[in-house]
Formats: structure tokens, C-alpha cells, sequence
């Protein structure tokens, strides 16, 4: 049996984890924490939910304590992540791991005031979390300093690669020291994003810990067919029939979200919706009521299907499908974390039959399809509305 011990992390921070209650690595763990100890680059892919973020932030912690102090505005470690609820969970992970060391860690995101986030910089950072735009606005504005970056993580790497972060992520990359240790965590790579990915690293450890793009087995994942039109009120049907408690919906665009929690409060379900429309501080405060049970289901476009960490989530409904197949990988990553079972339903409609396939094709694997029995679609109308919408008796025609 493996054991942290074993992994060559130092005493300070093996006995932080087991304070934390950490007994045993997980194979990604196992694998990645030797190879950054010892300096190497890693390219590695592992299931959501497998522990990637200790994989990389206790090597790290470990090396920094090391080294030399960090300057004024400068950093020595930066992780690098495409949303901000991802970079606030991530921070406070490498927080957590070293709260007994001598180091300090910051996040940085957009959507909020950037003065704050210029003061925490002003004294150095040792460990930065940050998303890309962010980060460059705080370079342009001499606020963050590169000189002393020993270790850059991608965490998400197959996003933070994609076109939409492609052009932030060469310009920080040539703002960067060449000599330095990158490190790209992801849980899904595509052959065209791991071509890429090899070529800006140096003889890189590639670790595969599970099948490219694979889902959790602890996760059962099947079909409801439905048509288009019927969608929310079969969820509704499902949420109160079946009696379920805590739900993460995701839906295809922030219209849909915020229409589909409009319907959901009229039938009388507590709900919110996250995405990219909304402020910083509405996600928190959505996310922090859904995590203490004051929401019953949380609304979410992909930019929560990454970062969103909540405890023995039992249920993902895919409302919609997301165009972007792999982006499914990571949506039902959000249950069936950490070994615990959860459940994963896609509401699918005939005109996602595409989407579906390209989703099966990229998993490897044909999803269950299910009809919903006994559902029969009702739309009530108010009673005040029954009597305006009643039919006018036709006027006669005057010969």
C-alpha cells in the first residue's frame, strides 16, 4: 500500500495532512508528486474529482519552502486557471495544505475590483492562482512581476489551450522565464490540444492515469428522451416525483439558465442561476446558498462545469447538452467525487441526436436511454388568466 511517506514529502508537510485526515494517495497523486519533486515537467490527465490539485500543490509547497523569499510585486509559483470559481477553489486548497508554512498564496480573477487585488501583489506572492485576463491586466498595470516564476501550472489545460484563452496564455508564456517547471492537469485532452500542450514542455513525465475523456464509473449516467418543448416541465415532474434534493442543472446558454429558473420558481423550486452575465458576487452568494441547502437546484452554464467542488453532490442534470463534447466529461465530474456514487441525467431532445453521439464517441461508451413513465406535461394556467383567455362570443355580422 502506498502511502504519502513513501512519495518523499517532507515531515511539516506530511503532518498537515494528517491533520487533514489524508491517508492514502491516489494514483495521480502517487505518480505526479514524485516527478515535480524532482524538478520534472508533466503533462498528466486524470478523472475529475481524483485529488489533481494536491497532485501538484503539495510538490510545490514543497519546493518553495526551499527557496529563496519572494520580492516585492513578484511570484514564484503561478497556477493558471479558465474560470474564477475554479481559481478560488484551487487557492483555497493550497491554502489549506500550507497553512503550517511560511508561505503566501493569493487569487486573482476578473469581474471584480482590481485595487484589492494590486495591495495583496504589493508585498509578493509566493503561490498566485489567477485567470489569464486578469492577470495580464494586472502585468500592464506593473502590479505583478514574473522574474522569480520557478513553477507554472494549467490546471484545466485542455481549456486554458482551446481558442478562447489560446492568445492570453502565449502572451503570458513569453512573458515567463524560459528555465522554469510547467505542469498541465486536466481531465480531458483532445489529440490536437496534446500536440500542442508537448510542445511547450521540455522532456515532460506524461502521466495517464486513467482512459483519455473516461467518466467515473462511480457516476451512473443515462438518457430521458423528451421533446424540446417539454423540457422543463418534465424536470420539474422529476424533481418533485422523484423526490430530489440537491441538483447542479446545466443548460447551453445564460438565456436558457435564467428562463429555466423562472419556470422553476413558479412551480414552486428553489433555484439560482450562475454564468458568465452574472457578478462575481451574485455566483458566490448563488454558490454559497447552494452548498448549504438554502437553494434546492443551481442553474449553470460551462462556466461553472469546472471549479464547482460540493460535497457528496448526489445528482447532474444535463438540461442541455453542451456543444463542445468533452465539456460533458467535466459537468458530471461535479458528482461522484472522490469514490462517492452520484447520478448523471441528460434531458435529450431530437434535435441534440449529434450532440449526443459526439458525446458517446468521445467517452467511449453508448449511455442508457430512458423514458419518463407516467409523465404526462401539464402547463396550469392561473384562474385569473382562464377567465381573460376565454373565448369571445363571435360578433354578428351586420347584412
Amino acid at each position: 500500500m502506498n502511502s504519502f511517506l513513501s512519495l518523499g514529502l517532507s515531515e511539516s508537510i506530511l503532518h498537515r495532512l494528517e491533520e487533514l485526515g489524508y491517508t492514502e494517495p491516489t494514483p495521480i497523486q502517487i505518480e505526479a508528486i514524485p516527478a515535480i519533486l524532482a524538478g520534472r515537467d508533466v503533462l498528466a490527465a486524470a478523472q475529475t474529482g481524483t485529488g489533481k490539485t494536491a497532485g501538484f500543490a503539495l510538490p510545490i509547497l514543497q519546493r518553495l519552502v526551499a527557496g529563496p523569499g519572494v520580492k516585492s510585486n513578484h511570484i514564484r509559483a503561478l497556477v493558471l486557471t479558465p474560470t474564477r470559481e475554479l481559481a478560488v477553489q484551487v487557492e483555497q486548497s493550497i491554502a489549506t495544505y500550507g497553512e503550517n508554512l511560511p508561505l503566501k498564496s493569493a487569487v486573482v480573477y476578473g469581474g471584480v475590483k482590481i485595487n484589492p487585488q494590486m495591495m495583496k501583489l504589493r508585498g509578493g506572492v509566493d503561490i498566485l492562482v489567477a485567470t489569464p485576463g486578469r492577470l495580464l491586466d494586472l502585468f500592464s498595470l506593473n502590479a505583478v512581476k514574473f522574474a522569480q516564476v520557478e513553477t507554472l501550472v494549467l490546471d484545466e489545460a485542455d481549456r486554458m489551450l482551446d481558442m478562447g484563452f489560446i492568445h492570453d496564455i502565449r502572451k503570458l508564456f513569453s512573458l515567463l522565464p524560459e528555465e522554469r517547471q510547467t505542469l498541465l492537469f486536466s481531465a480531458t485532452f483532445s489529440e490536437a490540444i496534446h500536440t500542442l500542450a508537448a510542445g511547450l514542455l521540455q522532456r515532460p513525465v506524461q502521466l495517464e492515469i486513467t482512459p483519455r475523456n473516461s467518466t467515473a464509473q462511480s457516476v451512473r449516467q443515462y438518457v430521458l428522451e423528451v421533446d424540446k418543448g417539454k423540457k422543463s416541465s418534465l424536470l420539474s415532474h422529476l424533481i418533485c416525483c422523484r423526490g430530489w434534493g440537491q441538483v447542479l442543472v446545466f443548460t447551453r446558454t445564460r438565456y436558457r439558465a435564467d428562463q429555466l429558473v423562472k419556470r422553476l420558481k413558479r412551480d414552486g423550486i428553489s433555484a439560482a442561476a450562475i454564468h458568465g452575465e452574472k457578478s462575481q458576487n451574485e455566483r458566490s452568494r448563488a454558490l454559497a446558498a447552494f452548498k448549504k441547502n438554502q437553494l434546492r437546484l443551481l442553474v449553470a452554464t460551462d462556466v461553472a462545469a469546472r471549479g464547482l467542488d460540493i460535497t457528496e453532490l448526489p445528482l447532474v442534470v444535463n438540461f442541455d447538452l453542451p456543444k463542445i463534447p468533452e465539456n460533458y466529461v467535466h459537468r458530471i465530474g461535479r458528482t461522484g467525487r472522490a469514490g462517492l456514487q452520484g447520478e448523471a441525467i441528460s434531458l435529450v431532445s431530437a434535435d441534440e441526436v449529434k450532440l449526443l453521439a459526439a458525446i458517446e464517441s468521445v467517452i467511449h461508451q453508448t449511455l442508457v436511454r430512458q423514458q419518463e413513465t407516467g409523465f404526462v406535461p401539464t402547463h396550469k394556467v392561473p384562474l385569473t388568466r382562464q377567465v381573460q383567455e376565454r373565448p369571445k362570443k363571435p360578433k354578428k355580422v351586420k347584412k
